[in-house]
């Protein structure tokens, strides 16, 4: 972060174009679209740009008092799945003289384009505004330099026939705001490009649009499936009551597991207190879910080996390929977080498989004890992430 001499200076300095200045505490929509601006930096600035709520245009401090609550809610913005991808942003307070501010420091995206609420907004000097079709262009012509998750990559085997148009054209209806689909003049391949799905430069598509809407997405990535298993004991050598492959695009995937899912929990009538008994599931569904979301949307998918669900009698165990990422760690888990596959983490909240960023786990945790059930038990190791989810007991 900035230290208090260079805030000073950057208070005063009214022409930079990598500052926006604010006295507003309650304008979480333009504090959202400043950010999303800076974190596509357009102007090709390649360091921090800065939200400082508290000083006037003219740089003067307003005599605000920087609350927990206003602090909460600026960094809450990175994670209400808003802005896509998510924004590399720290939040601060800083005293000084005359007032203190709140100051948002956002990193440029090695992912551009990045939209709020399906809009990509852009600084072009003292301007802030909504990105034009040539605008969004070079964004996305300068993410092929950028990208690093393997999920944004090219596929370069891949060509536009290897897409089911069809279901991209329902997605785009959820990922991008309506009165941009009806000014859109481009061509299909620069609209996939826009949201990531599709590589402008080497003409084929990246690794997230063959995942999310490929025809056959394990023709190029032969781990992209979900191995299932229903044992009827405890030992993985008995003969199974059931057993799948679930592949296809990962719409599908998750759908048809969700479904096997809801095939495994058993209600029954359960005392729930004095002489009152009560329907309780062995196992909260909700929770299944969000474990098995997490295990899509941060397995690591360069890997040949598929995510494991394996259903025994007393437990549930899903195995994630790849191990922790970034910034977690054993210790951190599951506080702190970093996307391995943004491009998916973004597409997976536009369809409506999750709802915030960064809860999952900590919720499933809590359904679980609301249940009655024992908490999730993790293992972590460098080549995978497993939890073991078990029955409620008697």
């Amino acid at each position: 972060m900035l230290t208090q001499q260079q805030l000073l200076g950057l208070l005063t300095d009214l022409e930079a174009d990598y500052v926006e200045r604010t006295t507003s505490t309650t304008k979480t929509d333009k504090f959202a679209e400043a950010i999303c601006a800076f974190a596509n930096d357009l102007p090709k600035h390649g360091h921090a740009g800065y939200l400082i709520v508290g000083a006037t245009d003219g740089g003067s401090l307003s005599g605000l008092t920087v609350t927990d609550e206003l602090l909460k809610n600026l960094a809450a913005i990175r994670s209400d799945g808003n802005v896509q991808p998510l924004p590399a942003m720290t939040v601060q307070k800083v005293v000084l003289d005359g007032g203190e501010l709140a100051v948002v420091e956002v990193q440029p995206s090695d992912l551009p384009p990045v939209r709020y609420k399906g809009r990509v907004y852009i600084r072009t000097g003292p301007r802030r505004g909504v990105a034009n079709e040539q605008e969004e262009r070079i964004l996305s012509e300068r993410r092929v330099s950028l990208a690093r998750s393997f999920d944004a990559l090219p596929c370069r085997e891949s060509t536009l026939d290897d897409m089911a148009l069809g279901q991209f054209d329902a997605y785009r209806r959820e990922a991008i705001a309506p009165d941009t689909i009806d000014a859109n003049h481009r061509s299909v391949d620069e609209q996939l490009a826009s949201l990531r799905l599709y590589d402008l430069d080497k003409r084929c598509l990246t690794h997230a649009g063959i995942l999310l809407f490929g025809k056959n997405p394990r023709f190029f990535l032969p781990g992209a499936y979900i191995q299932y298993l229903r044992l009827p004991a405890t030992d993985l050598t008995d003969l199974p009551d059931d057993q799948a492959e679930i592949s296809g695009d990962l719409t599908s995937v998750v759908r048809e597991m969700e479904s096997r899912l809801k095939l495994l929990i058993q209600t029954k009538l359960r005392p729930v207190s004095g002489m009152q008994e009560s329907l309780v599931p062995d196992y909260p569904e909700w929770a299944l879910r969000e474990l098995l979301m997490n295990a899509v949307m941060h397995r690591n998918y360069d890997s040949n080996s598929p995510i494991r669900c394996y259903a025994f009698s007393d437990h549930i165990e899903i195995m994630s390929p790849g191990g922790l990422y970034g910034e977690a760690t054993p210790e951190n888990f599951p506080t702190r977080n970093s996307y391995r596959n943004p491009v998916i983490a973004e597409a997976m909240k536009s369809l409506g498989f999750v709802n915030r960023f960064g809860y999952g786990v900590q919720r499933a945790q809590r359904l679980l004890a609301d249940n009655g059930n024992p908490p999730a038990r993790f293992d972590f190791d460098a080549n995978s992430v497993l939890v073991r989810v078990y029955l409620r007991p008697e």
